[in-house]
C-alpha cells in the first residue's frame, strides 16, 4: 500500500493486514509522516522509494527486498491523489495490480478526464485548457464570467480560484504549471463513493455539501454529509458511476466523485480512483453501518465484500478550523466535543504548545468530528452547533510546521 500520509484507512490497514501489509514509502515526502505515525505502523515492513533515484532501480531493489519478506505483495493499493502516478507505475514495474498509463492521465489530467467524460456521453461544465490571461479571456467571452481556474493535476482545492473578472488573473503564474479554465455551474455540488468489483460498481453512496469546496477554502465550513435516508439527489449514481467504470475499463478499487445536479441531469466533476479526502468515507460507515474500511480493504485484495447494512441515517465529517500559522496557545477539549448532541467522534490534530502552518486548501484543519442524525438539515445545525463550541487560539510565530492534513 503506497502510504504518504497518515489517513484513517491507513491506520485501519496497518492494524487489520499486521503480518499481510506492506507500506511503500516515498523519501521526498518524508516530512508528511509525522514521527508518532512511524513508531504507530513500525510492526509493518515499509520500503522507501528514495529521491533521485530512477524508479526502474528502485523498482529492481524493491524485487530484492521483497524476495527476503515471508510472502511477497501480489497486491497493490494507492490511497494517494497525488502519488497516484508514481505509486501506479511503480506497480506496473513490480509486475503488481495497477492503474495503465491511460488510466492515471483519465484520473488525474482534469481536462483529459473531461475529453474522457465528453466521449462517453456525460455532461460537463464547458472547459478549455489555457497557457495564459489572454486565453482565459477568450473562454470567458464566450462563457461568460466567473470562471474556475485550477491546474490540471491539482487537488483538494489547491490553488484553485473563481475568477469574477479579468482583474482576478492577475498574478497567475500561467508558467509554473499546467492550468485549465471552466464555466462555474450553478445548481447543487454534490460527491458520490463507490466500490468496484471486477469492472462492477457494487454500490454509490452520496454525500451532501453544506458549502461548495470553493467556500471552504475562503472560510465557509468545511464538511461533507453522507446520505443513506433517501435525500440524495434523484439519479441514478450507480448507473453514472458505472458507465466511467466501463469506458475507462477500471477492474477494482474504491470511486469518489464531485458532480452538479443542474435542472435535474448530473454534470460529472471530477473522479478519483483512490480514497475520498478528508473523512468522507468514514462517513458512509457511520451512515449505512457497516465497515466501510474492510469493505474497501476486500476490494482491493480481490474479494467481493457483503454489503450489509445495519443503518440508515446521515453521518457528515466536519473539519475543525485553522484559522492561522503560528503556536497553538488554547484549543477546546475533545471531551467538550464529545458532549454536543450527535457528535459519536471527534479527533484533534493539534494540540497546546505545537506549531502549525494554515495553508489555502479544502483539508485544512485542526482536527474533525463526526456528526450523525436523521437527516442533513439536522447534521448541519448539529455541526454549526459544534463550531459555536470549538474555539482554537494560534499565536503568530516563525517557522512553524504545517498540520498534519486529515486526507491522502
Amino acid at each position: 500500500m503506497a502510504d504518504d500520509r497518515a489517513t484513517s484507512f491507513t491506520r485501519y490497514a496497518a492494524r487489520h493486514l499486521a503480518g499481510r501489509l506492506v507500506l511503500l514509502r516515498f523519501a521526498e515526502v518524508r516530512r508528511d509522516l509525522s514521527e508518532d505515525y512511524l513508531r504507530e505502523t513500525a510492526h509493518l515492513p515499509a520500503f522507501w522509494v528514495l529521491e533521485g533515484v530512477p524508479l526502474e532501480e528502485e523498482v529492481r531493489r524493491y524485487g530484492e527486498w521483497a524476495a527476503g519478506l515471508p510472502v511477497p505483495p501480489g497486491r497493490f493499493c494507492n490511497p494517494s491523489e497525488p502519488r497516484q502516478a508514481v505509486a501506479q507505475r511503480f506497480a506496473r514495474l513490480a509486475g503488481l495490480p495497477h492503474l495503465s498509463e491511460r488510466q492515471v492521465t483519465w484520473v488525474r489530467d482534469k481536462a483529459a478526464m473531461k475529453d474522457r467524460f465528453r466521449e462517453l456521453g456525460l455532461r460537463t461544465a464547458r472547459y478549455a485548457r489555457v497557457a495564459c490571461a489572454a486565453d482565459a479571456e477568450r473562454f470567458a467571452a464566450e462563457c461568460g464570467w466567473p470562471l474556475v481556474l485550477k491546474p490540471t493535476d491539482s487537488f483538494a482545492c489547491v490553488d484553485t480560484f473563481r475568477l469574477a473578472g479579468p482583474s482576478s488573473l492577475a498574478g497567475i503564474d500561467f508558467g509554473a504549471r499546467e492550468w485549465m479554465v471552466e464555466e462555474y455551474l450553478g445548481g447543487t455540488e454534490w460527491e458520490v463513493c463507490g466500490l468496484v468489483h471486477d469492472g462492477r460498481v457494487l454500490d454509490a453512496w452520496p454525500s451532501a455539501m453544506p458549502c461548495r469546496p470553493l467556500d471552504i477554502v475562503d472560510g465557509a465550513m468545511n464538511a461533507n454529509i453522507s446520505v443513506a435516508t433517501g435525500e440524495g439527489p434523484p439519479l441514478d449514481l450507480r448507473a453514472l458511476l458505472q458507465r466511467i467504470v466501463t469506458g475507462m475499463d477500471l477492474d477494482h478499487g474504491y470511486l469518489h466523485m464531485e458532480f452538479f445536479a443542474v435542472d435535474g441531469e448530473a454534470y460529472a466533476g471530477e473522479i478519483g480512483v483512490r480514497l475520498a479526502g478528508c473523512e468522507i468515507t468514514a462517513n458512509h460507515g457511520h451512515a449505512y453501518g457497516f465497515d466501510v474500511f474492510g469493505a474497501t480493504l476486500d476490494v482491493y485484495l480481490g474479494r467481493r465484500p457483503a454489503l450489509r447494512y445495519g443503518e440508515r441515517r446521515c453521518a457528515g465529517d466536519l473539519l475543525l478550523p485553522l484559522p492561522g500559522s503560528g503556536v497553538v496557545r488554547a484549543v477546546t477539549p475533545r471531551e467538550e466535543l464529545l458532549r454536543i448532541p450527535g457528535v459519536v467522534d471527534a479527533v484533534l490534530r493539534v494540540g497546546v504548545g505545537d506549531a502549525v502552518a494554515a495553508r489555502r486548501a479544502s483539508h485544512n484543519a485542526s482536527g474533525y468530528v463526526h456528526v450523525t442524525g436523521t437527516s442533513i438539515g439536522e447534521v448541519e445545525q448539529r455541526m454549526r452547533e459544534v463550531l459555536g463550541v470549538f474555539t482554537i487560539d494560534v499565536a503568530p510565530a516563525a517557522g512553524a510546521r504545517e498540520a498534519p492534513a486529515p486526507h491522502p
